[in-house]
């Protein structure tokens, strides 16, 4: 079993304690058709029943189960009671959920210093507490069982010029000790925790909505030493996809830029939630993922292997395979190849209604002849039904430090894509899924 979120020990770094658990407030959910089973924690739930089959077409070992890990509540920015926040989740037919609440600069112990010096956006954000990173630990652990329903404590930590990152499954977390920099974070990602310091050695972190801040990561400030840590990029955030983000401000796509600087981060979709209908709206992020077993376990080592897509549908399957030279990969993983054909085999379903439902292929590098913009070296249309197997010429020669990934995005093209980028650019229509990269080895 999961080991349980322990309780907070030692002195605490605070300088003032949150009454935010006392002035909680329950949150309205509506009413869904589709029952599934009562138990003692949730009581009578209910949950749409849409929905491909779990099983993938392509691989065998992995179930898909259906993820946000992305979610806020009254305990920082949010508006609903946190205590609801989980089942109202597993109601909505998730699988898999975090509660991921704001760790910011306003709460450390130079907070109440810094807040006369910083610019307005520090000063107007409030975040989590020990005590509430406890009671998150507590709901999560409630909530958790094992082949039913993950959920997950994790936190947002908001560096509201820089970015934001999520962190998952530490026993610790952190504020944002030093405005400006990644590099504290990074180093607290790495740091075992002990008796005087803690530390996030054994989580996982990610981007989020990248290039929604100015600062962008410092530029995605790379360090080697916790690239296998730093697993996720999300691309579709709320009903927003940030594929092209920034772009018509100058800035390169934050896919180009991340992968660009050498982060090998999967492709995530999340609801980024702050109100108090958690899982409910159609049309936000979401995360596929494919797991060996369903449990915290199995969620860690699906996402440390970046097997996973991001879409806004719910119910999606998508699984992916990648082959050259008699290997075959999946999405996140790295493929033996430097030049010629690579054969894509695509699974993809949802229910009946897509049965026959017109989309598009594009197969995504970097940039090459548009400065900042992903090159699209190929794009087929199908319609949604069999498996689809093609083969595209792949020149993985070029040795510059972040030019070996490849990832598949699926369009709808008949739907613009509302945050364009270039004139004619072959994704400036709508998303309907991303998967991981693949990364190309010689």
């Amino acid at each position: 079993m999961p080991l349980k979120h322990p309780e907070p020990h030692g002195v605490s770094r605070r300088s003032f304690a949150a009454a935010g658990s006392g002035l909680l407030v329950a949150g309205a959910l509506a009413p869904h058709a589709g029952a599934i089973a009562a138990d003692a924690t949730y009581g009578s739930l209910t949950a749409p029943r849409v929905g491909a089959a779990r099983t993938s077409r392509l691989t065998r070992g992995t179930t898909l189960v259906h993820a946000d890990m992305h979610n806020h509540t009254l305990m920082s920015d949010g508006d609903g009671d946190p205590a609801r926040a989980f089942a109202s989740m597993r109601s909505a037919g998730l699988d898999v959920a975090a509660l991921t609440d704001h760790a910011t600069l306003s709460d450390n112990l130079l907070g109440d210093v810094l807040s006369g010096l910083l610019p307005p956006e520090y000063r107007q954000l409030g975040g989590l507490t020990q005590g509430d990173w406890a009671r998150t630990g507590r709901l999560a652990d409630a909530a958790d069982h094992d082949g039913r329903f993950t959920a997950i404590r994790g936190f947002e930590w908001s560096e509201p010029l820089i970015g934001h990152v999520n962190v998952w499954f530490t026993e610790h977390y952190v504020d944002v000790l030093q405005a400006g920099l990644m590099q504290p974070l990074l180093a607290w990602l790495r740091r075992e925790p002990g008796l005087v310091l803690d530390g996030g050695a054994g989580g996982l972190a990610g981007f989020n909505h990248p290039g929604r801040e100015p600062g962008r990561f410092q530029e995605f400030h790379y360090d080697p030493r916790v690239r296998a840590q730093l697993v996720s990029l999300e691309l579709f955030n709320r009903e927003d996809d940030y594929l092209f983000e920034g772009y018509a401000d100058g800035r390169s796509s934050p896919v180009v830029a991340c992968l660009g600087a050498g982060w090998r981060t999967g492709i995530a979709g999340v609801t980024d939630e702050h109100g108090t209908d958690w899982g409910f709206p159609e049309g936000k992020g979401r995360t596929g993922m494919w797991v060996r077993e369903h449990s915290r376990r199995g969620v860690k080592e699906a996402m440390s292997a970046r097997r996973f897509f991001a879409t806004r549908t719910s119910g999606l399957r998508v699984d992916a395979t990648a082959s050259s030279g008699g290997r075959t990969r999946r999405m996140g993983s790295v493929l033996p190849h430097r030049r010629g054909p690579v054969r894509l085999r695509v699974d993809l379903a949802r229910d009946r209604s897509w049965i026959g439902r017109r989309l598009e292929l594009q197969v995504l590098r970097p940039d090459s002849s548009v400065a900042g913009a992903p090159e699209v070296i190929d794009v087929r249309s199908f319609r949604v039904g069999p498996v689809l197997d093609v083969r595209v010429p792949v020149d993985a020669r070029d040795d510059r430090p972040g030019r070996d990934w490849m990832l598949l995005r699926i369009a709808d093209p008949t739907e613009p894509n509302a945050t364009p980028g270039p004139e004619g650019h072959p994704c400036n229509n709508l998303a309907i899924a991303y998967t991981s990269p693949w990364w190309f080895t010689p």
